[in-house]
């Protein structure tokens, strides 16, 4: 069995830590990550020669490239990078500060480019590797109350499907993870909310979504550890998804989702079509593949 080195981000709770843990019991080497190193410095202690622990601020680019530095010098090369750090923000568009929403970005897209810009040059002198980037069911279909959060989940899809084109020349794979409702931290400790209460016109869409968390925190049907030996599953796949959704819920979500634009598309084709140039075309469209 080909042992594997992980780089990890964000693995002080939820979906980070089951993975990392699961990695370590899998045999592999896991450089595991989060903003304080005093929070997993637990997981060093399950295999002390396979875990790297690394204080990293996804913000900071110099902070990723001195991460993989020392990935690379203790273990060698990066077979698998997974980016996981993120978190939630809830409240109506109109209830959230611009300060929220820029932070929101830092963090779920543009830390999520720092490190990947970190740790690919590793992987194409390796000419392989594979990228796991945690995107949302968020990041397809939306939710009131996230308006927020989902646009930061398209941005991560847009930018690794586009990635993915560029990196399979090179023998690098890409795969989305798009998880539903998840029994971690996400929905309580590590969310954070609009700094006023919903505005009276949003008590039904944003306040609802609200009372729902609430409702069912503690209790969501996904399981971090189950996800966490489908993500091992996949990367040990000689041909993994480019996009996977994660819960029964999330599959029915995304169904219906796609199944609406599908929809929208062919009931207006007609007009769609029209905006084009009457054929023969002036210039030579680019056929995306």
């Amino acid at each position: 069995m080909t042992q594997r080195t992980w780089f990890i981000t964000g693995t002080s709770s939820g979906f980070g830590r089951s993975l990392a843990e699961a990695v370590i019991n899998y045999g592999d080497k896991v450089v595991a990550t989060a903003r304080k190193v005093s929070d997993i410095e637990s997981l060093k202690a399950l295999a002390p020669d396979r875990v790297l622990t690394l204080t990293l601020d996804v913000h900071n680019e110099h902070h990723a490239e001195k991460a993989v530095e020392e990935a690379i010098s203790a273990f060698g090369s990066i077979d698998v990078l997974v980016n996981n750090a993120g978190y939630g923000l809830l409240g109506s568009f109109e209830d959230v500060t611009d300060e929220q929403i820029r932070n929101q970005f830092e963090t779920n897209v543009f830390g999520l480019m720092n490190i990947t810009r970190a740790v690919l040059p590793v992987l194409r002198k390796q000419k392989s590797g594979h990228i796991i980037n945690m995107s949302s069911a968020a990041g397809v279909t939306t939710f009131p109350g996230f308006s927020v959060y989902c646009a930061s989940k398209f941005a991560v899809e847009g930018l690794s499907l586009g990635l993915a084109q560029e990196l399979e020349p090179l023998g690098i794979k890409m795969t989305i993870l798009e998880p539903g409702a998840f029994r971690t931290k996400w929905a309580s400790v590590t969310l954070e909310q609009a700094p006023t209460d919903d505005m009276n016109e949003y008590k039904e869409t944003a306040g609802g979504i609200r009372s729902w968390l609430t409702s069912v925190n503690g209790s969501q049907p996904g399981d971090p550890d189950r996800a966490a030996n489908i993500i091992i599953r996949l990367v040990n796949s000689p041909n993994p998804p480019l996009q996977l959704v994660l819960g029964e819920q999330a599959v029915q979500d995304v169904k219906d989702r796609l199944g609406t634009h599908l929809n929208d598309i062919e009931d207006w084709s007609d007009v769609s079509v029209s905006a084009d140039f009457e054929k023969p075309y002036p210039v030579d469209l680019p056929i995306q593949k």
